[in-house]
């Protein structure tokens, strides 16, 4: 089992920048996709980005594509996600996990097994 802790989270205004990361630690963090999803308040945990093992694949949700970038570091084992251009509707806690899946199925929750506790993001008008 992996242990994932996430931070970088904040109060930002529209517009602005935040970069979130996601560090593991007890398992082969190499060996897994990583992902992001995000929860707003009474909604569902929506995908939000997903990165192979080797970081030669990403994909993106639609409404993130172009602002958000997903990396990572197995060397340090971490995964980061850069959000630009923050609308107030990227307000949510932010979650990282791991899949051993790719591709459009690594865009369920389902298929990620570890989970974060999360981060809080806030973005003002």
């Amino acid at each position: 089992q992996v242990q994932l802790v996430e931070s970088g989270g904040g109060l930002v205004q529209a517009g602005d920048s935040l970069r979130l990361s996601c560090a593991a630690s007890g398992g082969t963090f190499g060996t897994y996709g990583m992902g992001w999803f995000r929860q707003a308040p009474g909604k569902e945990r929506d995908f939000v980005a997903t990165i192979s093992w080797d970081g030669s694949s990403t994909r993106y949700a639609d409404s993130v594509k172009g602002r958000f970038t997903v990396s990572r570091d197995n060397a340090k084992n971490t995964v980061s996600l850069q959000m630009n251009s923050l609308k107030p509707e990227d307000t949510a806690v932010y979650y990282c996990a791991t899949t051993t899946y790719l591709g459009a199925v690594a865009t369920v929750a389902s298929r990620y097994s570890d989970w974060g506790q999360g981060t809080q993001v806030t973005v003002s008008s």
